[in-house]
């Protein structure tokens, strides 16, 4: 199964997620403060990070932006009810889901499998594992590799599904719920919110390079603005 780490400062909360995930056939190391879990990360290249937020020697915000830096790593935040602006800020910063506290350990493993799902293609909206290509926009899903003019654009995992499921069918209008559907997969309790900054997010990698891939539609969803004859 996957190799996951575990950051929290408290040990009794990393004790019940290890004692969730192991169950579920995972490798699972811990850190106890963000610069442990930095160690970690760097020591061990998990294939998911489950991060509390509020931690000493760097939160999790940071470590999220750390990591960031060089990998696409899923990255499963831990927040608390009245965290609401932490949590949104770390979808900012490119956490892929987040699960407040309390929770329920069924709920946490079936949320890692879910992205673990994802990340595994099971969620891709095409049968080909083959490139797409919008105009000057490509994305390799073999490689996880996003171009736009031959300019590499890193996005991280769910980011990339987000765009995926956009470029499937050329100028085609999603939903926030087809979104939700196509690139977090069926079932999944992800909110709009959530669904939105993913969106920002990949927009705002775009600008970067002078283009906006991404057209909002009031009241409907959002489309891809590239289209195949577009250079």
């Amino acid at each position: 199964m996957a190799r996951i780490l575990i950051a929290d400062d408290d040990s009794h909360i990393r004790e019940v997620v290890r004692f969730a995930l192991e169950r579920e056939g995972h490798r699972v190391r811990e850190a106890a403060d963000g610069a442990a879990a930095l160690r970690e990360f760097e020591a061990e290249a998990p294939e998911l990070i489950v991060l509390d937020i509020l931690m000493p020697e760097q939160d999790g915000l940071e470590v999220c932006r750390r990591v960031r830096q060089s990998s696409s790593v899923p990255i499963l935040f831990l927040s608390s009810r009245d965290d609401e602006l932490d949590r949104i800020l770390g979808l900012e910063m490119g956490a892929d889901d987040y699960v407040t506290k309390p929770f329920s350990p069924r709920e946490l493993a079936a949320r890692v499998k879910a992205m673990l799902r994802r990340i595994g293609g099971s969620a891709s909206p095409e049968a080909s594992d083959g490139t797409l290509v919008r105009g000057a926009l490509s994305l390799d899903p073999q490689k996880h590799e996003c171009v736009w003019a031959g300019n590499a654009i890193f996005l991280t995992a769910t980011e990339f599904l987000v765009l995926r499921s956009l470029m499937a069918v050329d100028g085609r209008v999603y939903s926030r719920e087809e979104l939700v559907e196509r690139a977090y997969g069926h079932g999944h309790h992800i909110t709009e919110r959530t669904v939105d900054s993913h969106v920002r997010r990949v927009r705002k990698k775009f600008k970067a390079h002078g283009v906006d891939p991404i057209e909002t539609v009031h009241g409907v969803g959002y489309r891809l603005k590239i289209s195949e004859s577009d250079g």
